[in-house]
């Protein structure tokens, strides 16, 4: 299935809403340490792209358990982890608010969701010669 337009305009819209619900919760309360959930969800998934190809060759097509594809998913899951737990530890020291911490873990999961979106639908494992 090919992706269109229509696809890059709907992902593109919820990084934004995304992206809007993170710096909402930043300045509404003017507190800017949710921003860093931002960084996090950015950064999550290079690791998991710049290992992907390290483990394998092209005329496999079994997973074998490449430890540098393990090493890459595994620092992607701690970073998302972080993304999702950061907001979470400054409510409850109550460096930010509640409300803050539930925009800011809405609007990491948009983004990071956006992100994962965007590489399945433009993912390039089909060949035209199968």
């Amino acid at each position: 299935m090919a992706a269109g337009l229509r696809t890059v305009i709907l992902l593109s819209f919820v990084l934004a809403v995304g992206f809007l619900l993170i710096i909402l919760s930043c300045a509404l309360w003017s507190n800017w340490l949710p921003l860093l959930v931002a960084l996090t969800f950015v950064l999550a998934p290079l690791p998991n792209a710049l290992f992907s190809h390290c483990g394998s060759d092209e005329f496999t097509s079994q997973y074998e358990g490449s430890g540098p594809v393990d090493l890459g998913r595994f620092i992607t899951s701690m970073v998302v982890v972080t993304g999702f737990a950061l907001p979470v530890v400054l409510a409850h020291s109550d460096i930010i608010d509640t409300r803050a911490c539930i925009m800011s873990i809405a609007g990491g999961g948009l983004v990071y969701g956006t992100i994962l979106a965007y590489t399945a639908a433009f993912s390039q494992d089909d060949s035209e010669y199968d």
